[in-house]
């Protein structure tokens, strides 16, 4: 699938979106110079166009055409937006944004009956890990510092972020950013519930190794009647395979290749995930845990506006 790539268009629904979604101010008591939805387009398209906040406040003003869109009178400075982007709290906030945007693909009709889980890291800035111990290397700290206490560290800082993706549309119906190494299979259950509660048509759902575990087939089949279909491969396999009823029969029934199979279409949630990393970039531009995970949810809602705003085009 392909995402639009003008910048105003995806500012003109990001900015409807946020008008249906989100308040129109932040508070009674503020100086009303813009509303939240017009700065929540700001950032959406800051993140469309991998901007920082000075380059994006210079587009507006080089832009002024695209201010008058979404009604404003004068361009929102870097600071605003910096302030607005902390202000939204978009992980309390994404839901209801996330529900509008199942919505309208729901009523074009481009929401499919399967949906995979997956997750991803991104760099925790734009100096790459690997860049970071060569640096060390030649400057002589490599040997004052353990290799596992480095390996622990960059593990508890990395972000990460787990999304459950409609396979018909790459539409991301639900996800879950958070910092560290750690398995998949906790956030199983509160991506799969966030899902079904969005799109209650969901019949299937992908996963791969890293969700392994009979708790979690337990929780998509009896809890929300959801066929799980999940690679086995936690564990020591024993002689009997995997222990557990559904894995036991998954360890079975996903031998050889799942090409032109269902579960072949699992690779669905890997090609969103490049998405995001190709369009958005894989290093993120914010400092804390709490930051850099609101930035991620801003990324998941850029990526499906942008993907909404190319079906209205086609």
């Amino acid at each position: 699938m392909l995402t639009c790539k003008s910048p105003r268009k995806v500012m003109r629904l990001a900015f409807t979106l946020g008008s249906d979604a989100l308040p129109k101010y932040f508070s009674r008591f503020s100086r009303h110079d813009f509303t939240v939805p017009q700065l929540f387009a700001c950032l959406v398209l800051k993140e469309h166009q991998r901007k920082t906040y000075r380059d994006v406040e210079a587009l507006l003003r080089d832009a002024p055409q695209w201010c008058r869109d979404i009604g404003m009178k004068k361009v929102p400075d870097h600071n605003t937006l910096c302030r607005a982007f902390h202000a939204l709290k978009l992980i309390r906030r994404s839901g209801r944004l996330l529900d509008k945007l199942v919505q309208w693909f729901a009523v074009a009709r481009q929401l499919g009956t399967t949906a995979a889980l997956d997750s991803s890291h991104y760099d925790s800035r734009y100096r790459s890990r690997h860049y970071e111990q060569r640096c060390r290397h030649y400057t002589g700290t490599r040997e004052k510092t353990p290799a596992n206490t480095r390996r622990s560290r960059t593990a508890r800082q990395s972000p990460k972020l787990g999304i459950g993706v409609c396979t018909r549309c790459h539409l991301i119906l639900s996800a879950r950013p958070r910092t560290g190494f750690g398995s998949d299979s906790p956030d199983f259950g509160p991506l799969l519930f966030d899902a079904w509660k969005r799109h209650p048509r969901l019949r299937d759902v992908l996963a791969d190794a890293g969700y392994d575990s009979e708790g979690n087939h337990r929780i998509a089949r009896l809890d929300m009647g959801v066929r799980s279909t999940i690679k086995s491969g936690i564990g020591r396999p024993g002689k009997r395979g995997p222990s557990g009823y559904y894995r036991n029969i998954m360890s079975k029934r996903l031998k050889g290749s799942q090409r032109g199979k269902k579960y072949g279409q699992r690779a669905q949630a890997e090609t969103v995930n490049s998405m995001l990393k190709r369009n958005m970039g894989d290093a993120l531009r914010s400092r804390s845990p709490r930051a850099r995970r609101n930035e991620q949810m801003l990324r998941v809602l850029t990526h499906n506006i942008a993907l909404l705003c190319d079906k209205i085009e086609g």
